[in-house]
């Protein structure tokens, strides 16, 4: 069993790596105190391999006692557990400028101001910073810079932080689906309902892909749809997104649109995407 616990100054983008490791597969829990670690590893221990990979953020919103995590994650790896801490740094300017542009009290709250909580604080983590197994100065990193890291280090321990893709076949008479990302209507195309031999099966028939393939114009459609999913989806990936939704619809959600679903799907994985299809409105007619 895998554990990290990541611990830093606040402000310096843990809640974005807990977020990344999230969408990476591990099991995540934020603010756990240290006393409770080691209790919560030989709890999970008896879930047989559910939990393989666990990070836990402890920080100074703990107050005092942030002061125990040494001592606790020495205790986690004397019961054998295979425990990194990542400490997260930032430079005290770029610190006072997140904090003044999320308008954001600091969780230590010295009197003296925003400064000299973020000294207070550095001053807690001090022996913390030494201990780390990893330190990531996050000064000068954009958001993708912060996700390449976090790849770099944890994406090898787990295959699954890929672009998830989920190609979704509708019917606009159903509904446009809420969770997709990008939406397109195929009703312009040559419908097989009103061909009597083909009314009566779906997109997933050779015969109803044949039909309305047949379209000089829906094969020029594709032909568009394979050119933009070929420029944006790296552009999705760069940027961190972690899910993609793409929905095609059809009147009905039973020809054309799984015709087109198909299609489209087949073309990504041979691009070495990870895709899921779906028909969301297979069977209701």
């Amino acid at each position: 069993m895998q554990y990290t616990i990541i611990t830093g100054m606040s402000g310096s983008g843990k809640t974005s790596v807990l977020r990344y490791l999230e969408d990476m597969g591990y099991f995540c829990i934020d603010n756990m105190p240290p006393a409770l670690i080691p209790k919560f590893a030989d709890m999970l221990s008896t879930t047989n391999g559910s939990f393989n990979k666990v990070v836990l953020v402890a920080d100074s919103r703990l107050g005092e006692m942030i002061n125990e995590l040494i001592s606790q994650v020495k205790i986690l790896r004397d019961r054998g557990y295979s425990c990194n801490v990542l400490f997260l740094e930032c430079d005290d300017a770029t610190l006072i400028k997140r904090y003044k542009e999320s308008r954001r009290a600091h969780p230590l709250n010295n009197p003296g101001g925003l400064m000299e909580s973020i000294s207070q604080e550095r001053q807690m983590l001090k022996k913390l910073y030494t201990f780390a197994d990893t330190v990531i100065d996050t000064s000068n990193l954009s958001p993708q810079d912060l996700l390449q890291s976090i790849k770099n280090l944890y994406g090898k321990a787990n295959e699954d932080y890929e672009l998830k893709i989920t190609v979704m076949a509708f019917g606009f008479k159903y509904g446009i689906p809420t969770d997709a990302d990008l939406v397109f209507d195929v009703r312009c195309f040559p419908n097989p309902f009103y061909v009597d031999e083909l009314k009566h099966k779906t997109g997933n028939d050779k015969e109803v892909q044949d039909y309305v393939m047949s379209s000089s114009s829906a094969v020029e459609f594709m032909k568009k749809i394979y050119e933009l999913m070929d420029f944006l989806i790296p552009l999705y990936i760069e940027e961190g997104k972690s899910s993609l939704t793409v929905a095609i619809g059809c009147t009905g959600g039973k020809h054309r649109s799984v015709t087109m679903m198909n299609k489209l799907s087949e073309h990504l994985e041979t691009n070495k995407y990870r895709v899921h299809t779906l028909c969301r409105d297979l069977g209701k007619e």
